[in-house]
């Protein structure tokens, strides 16, 4: 069978230019993909790695599964993250549908409107502690630029904290803010002011260790000693659960909230990705400490409209000589009817309660394959924002990034699609109406997959 026309454009492409390029090459040599879709998309879309070339074709999405353009339907494990209450949801639908039956799909700067104040009303019940203001814009990108903006401006000092390795959005502000070299890279000089730590790991750190307290001190010395040598930090960036699905102690991020209170600086929890249910709380800050502003997107706009926004403390309320959000879109009431039914749809059906019971059971049947399988060094994560770690050898810790590429092949070629973080990390975060069936397929291919490698 000849290669696709994607295959043949993907080979001509280095190795290093797309984290997924390998099972690329083996996913899109096969029946059942459209090569002349792949191929107007190969002719129309400015090449950029990590988003061209696509590997297939999508023609519906629904709850957790996306089905190709044969109809094959596939388990989806990444979504990215906006498949919050699983995709295309009837009662998300019907909250569009009825906007736009009655008229009020755009609402003009300085006019407000119900479904937007409702949102804000509701975001304000749901968080933490006296996060109590919002503002809503277009995208998570934007909402980090909300966020340090809003900063800056209350402390009135122009550096950021963030962690090496990071993304934060596209934006120049939160790609300066980011540490990841891909997105920086041939830009020239970013953003003054932003400053990098290494990202905490429990399982890769400098010291080899696995006592947790020991690794948090030395982690917080390394904080201790920038914030003492740096003047003028206004924020510090951070996930509360970083990408890569590490979870830090709750003693670390208290004592990182201390040293902010101490030092006035203001402590941003991006939760575009977290925020919602996915780690078995509303917002996952509940299972640390509360920033002073929390990001929120993603899923926020129900996996139909993208919609972010920021909520903040009544103390930051002091910049209405300032723009900061200056969004077209920032009190779309067509976006705020669906992010309302979002949120309504989470408490409804419990989903963040089953996103805490069944993350514990999708994570013991990870760690009981952890057991089977010595090229699993590492299982992490909480609810359904999990983590696998491959490697080469358990006590070295060497990246089995090859194989991680054949088996997130051979997943796809079974129906169970995900992505992969570092090369060599399963990134396994479903959408949240997942059920324990589903959970038990993930894990038997996985096994299948694992038993192939």
């Amino acid at each position: 069978m000849p290669k696709s026309p994607i295959t043949q454009f993907t080979s001509k492409m280095a190795v290093n230019q797309g984290e997924q390029i390998g099972a690329l090459k083996q996913m899109t040599e096969r029946e059942g993909v459209d090569d002349e879709l792949l191929q107007r998309d190969v002719e129309v879309f400015f090449h950029q790695t990590l988003s061209t070339p696509v590997f297939n074709t999508i023609s519906k999405a629904e709850g957790a599964y996306i089905f190709d353009g044969s109809g094959k339907k596939y388990l989806d494990l990444h979504g990215n993250g906006v498949h919050t209450i699983g995709y295309n949801h009837p009662k998300v639908v019907q909250a569009l549908k009825y906007q736009m039956d009655v008229g009020l799909s755009f609402a003009p700067r300085r006019f407000t409107n119900e479904p937007t104040v409702a949102l804000a009303e509701k975001l304000t019940e749901l968080a933490p502690d006296d996060l109590s203001r919002v503002l809503f814009c277009p995208g998570g990108s934007e909402a980090i630029e909300m966020a340090v903006m809003l900063a800056k401006h209350h402390t009135g000092r122009y550096k950021t904290l963030s962690f090496e390795g990071t993304f934060h959005g596209a934006g120049f502000q939160a790609v300066s803010i980011g540490s990841d070299p891909h997105f920086k890279e041939g830009l020239g000089p970013m953003m003054p002011g932003a400053l990098h730590l290494p990202l905490p790991d429990y399982y890769r750190n400098p010291w080899n260790s696995d006592d947790q307290m020991f690794i948090d001190e030395m982690y917080l010395k390394q904080l201790d000693k920038m914030v003492a040598k740096e003047q003028e930090i206004a924020a510090l960036v951070t996930e509360p659960i970083f990408y890569n699905s590490t979870v830090p102690t709750k003693y670390y991020w208290e004592q990182v909230r201390k040293l902010c209170n101490e030092l006035g600086i203001l402590l941003i929890f991006d939760e575009i990705y977290t925020a919602f249910g996915r780690t078995g709380k509303m917002f996952a800050s509940e299972h640390f400490v509360t920033p002073d502003i929390l990001v929120i997107g993603k899923g926020f706009g129900g996996g139909i409209v993208p919609y972010a926004g920021i909520i903040g403390k009544e103390k930051l309320n002091t910049l209405q000589h300032k723009s900061i959000g200056h969004y077209t879109h920032e009190k779309s009431p067509f976006c705020a009817a669906a992010a309302k039914t979002v949120i309504e749809v989470l408490e409804e059906d419990n989903l963040v309660e089953r996103a805490a019971t069944l993350g514990d059971y999708f994570k013991n049947g990870l760690e009981t394959l952890k057991e089977r399988y010595e090229i699993i060094g590492n299982v992490t994560g909480l609810g359904l924002n999990l983590g696998l770690d491959m490697v080469k050898n358990r006590t070295t810790k060497e990246r089995a990034v090859e194989e991680a590429h054949q088996l997130m092949a051979f997943c796809f070629e079974r129906g169970v699609s995900f992505k992969l973080i570092q090369q060599n990390i399963l990134n396994l975060k479903p959408a949240l109406v997942i059920t324990q069936p589903e959970i038990d397929e993930v894990l038997n291919t996985l096994e299948d997959g694992l038993q192939k490698i």
